[in-house]
């Protein structure tokens, strides 16, 4: 039986704690424009946020013709959609070198935009995995639609216990998911699906303990999207607990300022956290970083 076909074998929904639940209950009945506006140009539906330059074009014309306002939404849309297309293809950028007979793990998947887009990078198989059943099924579905559901699976599990084979990842990733775990449990769980030499991938916000504790902006974050953001410093103590390396660190905090700056002017889209993110990231409490580690 291999990976794909092969659910682990525990209960028929995710072993997790009870905050784990309400973060499930949260996806379960997210419907946020933000995320299924965007997806729906080319059925890639990201739940992160996008790096790059802004083309500012998109904000003409700015009379306030009906005609004229649905197209500046269009465009705005689009270009929102193509930041955080540029922030998953980084991503996958550094999971490399890959061959099609690889398989990678897309921890906290959401409704499963990277684990498609490392598949068209690499042509490998890819697994996604999250607590809620409405972004799998989703996912799944979005799969069977672009006729890749033989190479690209989509499971409701918990990414702290996948029950997975040990060793029989190339590379896995999380994109935004860390701060809904304990950075010691996640780790420590892809550390046991990582190969020796496997590849593991993050891009997260983090607190900056430069700054000392968590500003008032980053306890904002965490209640607006239930979370708990971790210190940068944790991250990397972690990972040596449990034999991830780093190789590449990469701030990417100015990169990320641009599309929050579109955002809070996409009033179609605007969830109301846009200038929380601007003012944690202008007074240095908050950082966007990428971080590639090496399974040794």
């Amino acid at each position: 039986m291999t990976i794909a076909d092969a659910e682990p074998a525990a209960a028929p929904v995710p072993s997790q704690s009870t905050y784990q639940s309400r973060v499930a209950d949260y996806w379960n009945a997210e419907e946020n424009p933000v995320n299924l506006e965007l997806g729906k140009i080319d059925d890639l539906y990201h739940h992160h946020y996008g790096i790059g330059d802004v083309d500012w074009s998109v904000l003409d014309p700015a009379d306030s013709t009906a005609s004229a306002s649905a197209e500046r939404q269009e465009r705005v849309t689009a270009e929102l959609h193509r930041l955080e297309q540029a922030q998953a293809d980084l991503l996958a950028s550094h999971l490399g070198p890959l061959t099609p007979a690889d398989r990678v793990l897309d921890a906290g998947c959401g409704r499963g935009g990277g684990s498609v887009v490392a598949h068209l990078r690499y042509g490998c198989h890819a697994d996604g995995v999250t607590i809620s059943r409405k972004q799998a099924d989703f996912a799944a579905a979005q799969a069977r639609k672009r006729h890749i559901d033989d190479k690209v699976r989509y499971h409701h599990l918990n990414m702290l216990d996948t029950g997975f084979p040990a060793g029989a990842y190339a590379a896995s990733w999380n994109n935004e998911s860390t701060m809904y775990v304990e950075l010691d449990l996640l780790f420590a769980e892809h550390a046991r699906l990582l190969r020796r030499g496997g590849r593991y991938v993050t891009i997260t916000g983090c607190y900056n303990d430069a700054y000392g504790r968590a500003s008032r902006e980053v306890s904002l974050i965490n209640a607006h999207y239930i979370c708990d953001i971790h210190p940068r410093s944790e991250y990397f103590r972690a990972m040596a607990r449990h034999r991830l390396v780093p190789v590449h660190v990469e701030d990417l905090t100015a990169a990320a300022v641009p599309y929050w700056e579109l955002r809070k002017r996409a009033d179609h889209l605007v969830t109301g956290i846009e200038e929380t993110f601007l003012a944690a990231y202008g007074n240095g409490s908050f950082q966007y970083l990428l971080i590639a580690a090496d399974r040794v």
